[in-house]
C-alpha cells in the first residue's frame, strides 16, 4: 500500500510540473501584441495613353533648336505620375509637365535640337 502510496506520489509531483510548464509556456504566448495588418493578392488591367496634337516648339531666336514638345492625351494620368519623352534612341530623357492631360516637355536642358530628333517616344507611369 505504501508503495502504491509512494507511485501516486510520483505521479501527481509529474502532473505538477507538466502544469507549470505548460503554464509558462501560456504566459510567454499570452504577452505578445500583434499589430492589424493586410495582406492580399489581384490583378488589374494595364493599358496605354493615346497622344495627339504633338506639336514640336522651336526657339523665337535659333530655329534649329527645340525649347519644348507639347502632345495632348486620351486620358488625364494621376496626379504624381511621371511622364518623360526621349527624342532619340538612347538620347535624354526630358521631364514633361501635366495641366489635364495637356503634356508640355521642356527640351532646353539639355538644349535638343530639331535635327538630332529622330523618334518620339513618351513613358508615362502612374
Amino acid at each position: 500500500m505504501f508503495e502504491r502510496i509512494a507511485n501516486m506520489s510520483k505521479t501527481i509531483k509529474l502532473g505538477v510540473v507538466i502544469a507549470l510548464i505548460a503554464g509558462g509556456a501560456w504566459a510567454y504566448t499570452a504577452a505578445n501584441t500583434v499589430p492589424a495588418s493586410k495582406a492580399g493578392d489581384g490583378t488589374g488591367t494595364v493599358t496605354g495613353f493615346v497622344l495627339s496634337t504633338i506639336k514640336y516648339n522651336l526657339n523665337a531666336a535659333n530655329p534649329g533648336n527645340l525649347d519644348s514638345v507639347t502632345f495632348a492625351l486620351d486620358s488625364t494620368p494621376a496626379a504624381g505620375s511621371t511622364i518623360k519623352v526621349q527624342l532619340a534612341a538612347a538620347g535624354t530623357w526630358y521631364t514633361c509637365t501635366n495641366v489635364a492631360a495637356n503634356i508640355t516637355c521642356n527640351t532646353t536642358a539639355p538644349q535638343a535640337t530639331v535635327a538630332a530628333v529622330t523618334a518620339l517616344r513618351a513613358v508615362i507611369a502612374q
